[in-house]
């Protein structure tokens, strides 16, 4: 099971197909509290973060489930567009286990599905 905190509804369908394609169960969450919830129930290998989403907070919900003890190894990945890179800088200060491009995300999104 792979969390996806992605309230973009164009990456969400392009990670839907790719999930489907792959063979991959995925579960979405769209707010912090959501996130932290679905965390704690579906218990994934790994939570997928649009690292410049306002609404879900990504830094902030990262540094929550990285602090959390019973949620701290679930390996996250948070994709942003390659100039931000102050958002990168927050992420990994953060915790984030691994920032990509949100170029190469989608190119690589079947792979990364399937290796989560």
């Amino acid at each position: 099971m792979i969390l996806i905190a992605v309230d973009d509804l164009l990456f969400s369908s392009k990670i839907r197909a790719a999930a489907k394609q792959a063979g991959v169960a995925i579960l979405f969450a769209r707010t912090p509290a959501d996130i932290i919830q679905q965390a704690r129930v579906a218990k994934p290998s790994l939570a997928i973060f649009d690292l410049t989403s306002e609404k879900i907070d990504s830094i902030g919900t990262i540094r929550a489930l990285k602090a959390d003890a019973e949620l701290g190894g679930i390996r996250t990945l948070g994709f942003v567009s390659h100039v931000r890179a102050d958002v990168v800088a927050a992420a990994r200060e953060a915790g984030v286990d691994e920032v990509v491009a949100r170029s190469a995300f989608a190119a690589r999104l079947v792979e990364i599905l399937q290796h989560g």
